[in-house]
């Protein structure tokens, strides 16, 4: 068998896996987050968000409403240096992010069935 007949099978059979692979995994909620960043918001998001008082009125104060911090978590970065990880009730994350060109540092502690939004700061 000639190489660019060898080719033109591999070629189909790969196309029809990925189709096949693409209908399977179209439905699910499959997604790649490895980096630790990711792993963290996405867990962070997927609970019930509450706040503490200084943070509500801070928020009001600046226009910042609850699908703003949501948005502030998800696409912000996780400033590992600054966060308190490996704690037994609650890890505490400090996420950086900008709000109408200022910058933002959000103090979230993490728990296991809800997440605590406790402080708010902007420059």
């Amino acid at each position: 068998m000639k190489f660019i007949n060898r080719l033109g099978y591999y070629l189909g059979g790969f196309a029809i896996g990925l189709v096949i692979l693409a209908f399977i995994l179209n439905g699910k909620d499959a997604s790649c987050d490895y980096s630790p960043n990711a792993r963290t918001v996405k867990n962070i998001t997927s609970k019930p968000i509450t706040y503490s008082a200084s943070a509500k009125e801070l928020a009001l104060s600046k226009g910042i409403d609850s699908i703003d911090v949501i948005n502030l978590i998800k696409y912000g970065d996780v400033a590992f240096n600054k966060s308190i990880i490996n704690e037994d009730s609650c890890n505490t994350y400090v996420i950086e992010n900008s709000f109408k060109e200022q910058p933002v540092e959000l103090t979230i502690m993490n728990c296991e069935s809800q997440a605590f939004l406790a402080d708010i700061k902007m420059d």
